[in-house]
């Protein structure tokens, strides 16, 4: 694999603990919310971490394919929702949800654009078949 990008963070003390990228950018303190039997408060936690990588990526994934079908998104948004759940077996186990607002288009047309970008985002790519991933694709009301 041609490498086109690395960063290196760090997370001392997990969930409790502090996160920093090796040039800074990322230094912030997180905790366990309150549902998990932290303290919550002001701080992040993994799960949104990767909620805004995955909507990111996933939004720059559908600009890709949007691009190659001469398609404007106009003023779209992708919300991820990153759910942390136990299975059965007691393992813990995350979900994505993942909302699409493109004003402006069609359902057809919509729906095209959204499987696609699944198929070539990287954070779709690497939880395929791991991780429940449900995709919605959000229109104006008429």
């Amino acid at each position: 694999m041609k490498n086109l990008y690395k960063t290196t963070v760090t997370t001392q003390g997990g969930r409790n603990g502090h996160t920093r990228s090796e040039d800074g950018i990322l230094d912030m303190e997180l905790r366990k919310p309150k549902s998990l039997g932290g303290d919550g408060g002001d701080y992040s936690n993994p799960e949104q971490l990767f909620a805004a990588g995955y909507s990111a990526c996933y939004g720059s994934a559908l600009e890709h394919v949007a691009k190659q079908h001469k398609i404007d998104l106009g003023d779209y948004s992708v919300t991820a929702t990153v759910k942390l759940g136990q299975t059965d077996s007691g393992n813990l186990q995350l979900s994505a949800i993942l909302d699409t607002y493109i004003p402006g288009v069609d359902v057809e047309t919509g729906e095209k654009l959204v499987n696609e970008a699944h198929e070539v985002c990287p954070y779709s790519r690497a939880t395929r078949d791991n991780i429940d991933v449900t995709l919605n694709l959000m229109l104006d009301e008429e």
